[in-house]
């Protein structure tokens, strides 16, 4: 039986860099990651795993943190929207086209948009607006009405294409 006390060390690759957290077996890992690392990027949504403001990068996959314990990620490669970048630490490509298409407004949904989007790239290079529809369909924006956010996709991929990279 699991205590309420149980506490658990977890040690995994997060931005790049080795942190070992001292959590509660029940800890999620966006609470882990907000309140015992104060990366506040990762947004805290419905903690159900709908609206997709937790979406993290595990193993270069995008998850929903709210739907994670902070012990299944042991050992693993965790990126939150810190530690997305670019060459020589300049905003990675789809943090670029998002903030040129202004395909943000109160900001809420975007690291966690953004971090569904570089993922999704990472399988689709050269996706169709349909299919980049499909892709950020789990990501509730109440803000944009999701125009700006396919042009900005579409920016990345010819960002991509030119050779910046994403």
């Amino acid at each position: 039986m699991i205590e309420a006390g149980d506490r658990h060390e977890v040690t995994l690759v997060l931005n790049g860099r080795q942190v070992t957290i001292d959590v509660a077996t029940r800890t999620n890992l966006v609470d882990a990651l907000r309140d015992g690392l104060g990366l506040t990027g990762t947004h805290v949504g419905c903690e159900h795993g709908v609206c997709g403001a937790c979406t993290v990068l595990l193993e270069g996959q995008a998850v929903r943190a709210c739907l994670l314990f902070a012990v299944q990620v042991e050992g693993a490669r965790v990126t939150t929207i810190e530690g997305l970048h670019g060459a020589g630490g300049a905003l990675h490509p789809v943090q670029e086209a998002f903030s040129e298409c202004h395909a943000l407004q109160c900001g809420f949904c975007t690291p966690g948009m953004i971090l569904t989007v570089t993922a999704f790239l990472a399988d689709h290079p050269d996706p169709t607006d349909d299919e980049v529809r499909e892709a950020i369909a789990g990501n509730l924006c109440m803000c944009t009405g999701y125009v700006n956010i396919v042009r900005a996709v579409e920016q990345a991929v010819a960002a991509r294409a030119a050779g910046a990279g994403a």
